[in-house]
């Protein structure tokens, strides 16, 4: 039984242990603390602070800023966060700093997939549409697409990090015998191309097939063409267009990290569904989450997962007067509606360097 020391009574409340109290009170003090640490690490990633310490020596602040040719006193006031962050070691005696490799493992743009501070910039995207979200919270409704001038650039260079790694070598062979007809040659879409980099590194591993990238944004579609201009492919083709209205005829679809953001998913996969020829594959990525909030209870991603639906996925599919799927579209939602979409074979896939998702692997009957 708990001492008078530890509890505390209120009238007309239950009592209140003392001890969990303060606990709770250093956590949401660490939450504060670890806000403001993602936003520096975010700074980090942007100016390649990480990257330029990571191959130096130990260094002074000015020697560091010299290095990566940005202000002294900023840098040095950035690396007095991460020291106390506990992301940068520092010697007092010479006043240098240094990067540990075992952070910088998880922290440079060597890294690929495992570079966290990358993902550190959603944190900033979210804050800059704070506002705007605290009204639809006492006024309904959504914020625009137009809102994030960003993230389509953020993501790009998200997902990049692992397509760039793992789309010929892992994620395609999750389909059985897919790398071998795309060698023979076949036609593929990518629904929600964004900056149409699945396309280009389909493209240049597959000189035999013809890839096709959908999306609505002219700015990410231009993005695309220009990327494979430059690579000289011309086995890759681009269109500015809804995906509920998908002409043509498939032998591959892909849709990655797009389907639940939409307004209208379920139209979206029906037309999917209706372009794959038969035989065909669809290779959708998406959350690797529950529909059931409580099975979601201890996953490694999920206040980021809610935090990114309620500031992005779910407010941008209301303000069209879609559906607002967001965190609701987990993998039991995703295979309900993948199978009243006419699939009648569906497979969940996980790939090692991705953990935000799961992999579905589709055919229709």
């Amino acid at each position: 039984m708990s001492g008078p020391d530890t509890q505390q009574t209120v009238p007309g409340q239950a009592a209140l242990d003392l001890a969990e109290q303060e606990a709770f009170a250093g956590e949401m003090v660490d939450v504060l603390n670890k806000g403001a640490l993602a936003l520096l690490i975010s700074i980090g990633h942007q100016t390649r602070l990480f990257d330029t310490l990571a191959d130096l020596p130990p260094s002074t602040s000015a020697g560091i800023a010299e290095a990566a040719d940005l202000d002294e006193r900023y840098v040095r006031e950035w690396l007095g966060g991460m020291v106390v962050g506990g992301i940068v070691s520092y010697e007092p005696h010479d006043e240098t700093y240094t990067l540990p490799p075992e952070h910088a493992a998880s922290l440079t743009t060597a890294a690929g997939p495992d570079d966290l501070a990358g993902m550190m910039q959603y944190i900033g995207l979210m804050g800059e549409v704070e506002q705007q979200i605290v009204r639809c919270f006492r006024e309904g409704g959504g914020v625009p697409y137009s809102a994030y001038p960003r993230f389509q650039a953020l993501q790009a260079e998200e997902t990049a990090r692992v397509y760039d790694r793992s789309l010929v070598d892992t994620i395609i062979p999750l389909a059985p015998g897919l790398p071998d007809r795309l060698r023979t040659g076949i036609h593929a879409l990518d629904v929600g191309t964004g900056q149409g980099h699945a396309p280009v590194v389909l493209a240049k591993a597959y000189p035999a097939s013809l890839f096709h990238g959908l999306d609505r944004s002219e700015e990410g579609i231009a993005a695309g063409r220009a990327e494979a201009a430059r690579l000289g492919l011309g086995n890759v083709r681009w269109t500015v267009g809804d995906s509920t209205e998908i002409s043509g005829e498939y032998d591959l679809i892909t849709a990655f990290d797009v389907i639940h953001d939409l307004a209208r998913p379920d139209a979206t996969l029906a037309a999917i569904a209706g372009a794959l020829r038969e035989g065909g594959t669809f290779l959708m990525a998406d959350m690797a989450a529950s529909s059931r909030l409580e099975k979601n209870i201890g996953h490694p991603f999920g206040p980021a997962l809610f935090g990114f639906s309620v500031f992005y996925c779910m407010t941008t599919s209301l303000s069209t007067g879609g559906a607002g799927l967001g965190t609701v579209w987990g993998q039991e939602t995703a295979v309900r509606m993948l199978k009243d979409a006419g699939f009648t074979d569906v497979g969940i896939r996980t790939v090692e360097g991705d953990p935000i998702n799961v992999y579905y692997v589709a055919a229709k009957g």
